[in-house]
């Protein structure tokens, strides 16, 4: 995602990255919040502060070679009235929000396209925003995609919580094996060209 931006390129995608990270670990503590869980509340990640979601190691591998992480947000699914459809939702709302801010950058650069790097900043924030979606949902513990397809697989999906162990690793095989790229390449260039296609759409009245 990141490895081929230039090093002004990274520079400028830095606030869209911020952005995406950051939002989409709030997005996931403030559904687990109002699902009844106050252990986001509790671990000081109901909060905007970038502080509170950025893992230092996690954000230089990304910026350094496109593949990285922010702090998991802690989440108790017992608190839940239904541990494992709460779960969904609270996973669901982190990709989620990133196709909405992905949207919003589409939007306003169809409404008015900022010269120089500020358009270019907006743009980043598109691509990355869709990518992290993407990314996050493919059903790979502990990916958001793996919460969302065990409620969706109810208990025929009991396979994947044997799988949460070692699910990092499997992430790992699937990189070093460029699984990932094959797969997240052409699923984020197409909800690229929906979130585009929308956005001309929704600025149509208006351009």
């Amino acid at each position: 995602m990141l490895r081929d931006f230039d090093l002004l390129g990274l520079l400028v995608a830095a606030p869209g990255l911020l952005m995406a990270l950051v939002l989409h670990e709030y997005a996931h503590a403030r559904v687990a919040d109002r699902l009844g869980d106050p252990t986001p509340r509790a671990s000081g990640r109901l909060s905007l502060d970038p502080l509170a979601h950025l893992d230092p190691v996690g954000t230089l591998l990304l910026l350094a070679f496109g593949f990285g992480w922010a702090r998991p947000v802690p989440v108790n699914p017992y608190y839940f009235r239904n541990p494992i459809a709460g779960m969904a939702y609270v996973a669901a709302a982190g990709p989620l929000t990133n196709v909405l801010l992905a949207l919003a950058a589409l939007v306003v650069l169809q409404l008015w396209w900022p010269p120089g790097l500020v358009g270019r900043a907006l743009l980043y924030t598109a691509y990355i925003n869709v990518f992290l979606a993407v990314f996050n949902l493919i059903p790979v513990p502990p990916l958001d995609g793996s919460r969302v397809l065990r409620a969706v697989l109810g208990r025929r999906g009991e396979w994947l919580d044997a799988a949460e162990s070692y699910g990092w690793l499997l992430v790992l095989l699937l990189l070093v094996t460029n699984v990932i790229h094959v797969v997240l390449v052409p699923a984020a260039g197409l909800l690229f060209d929906g979130l585009q296609f929308a956005a001309e759409a929704m600025t149509a009245p208006w351009r």
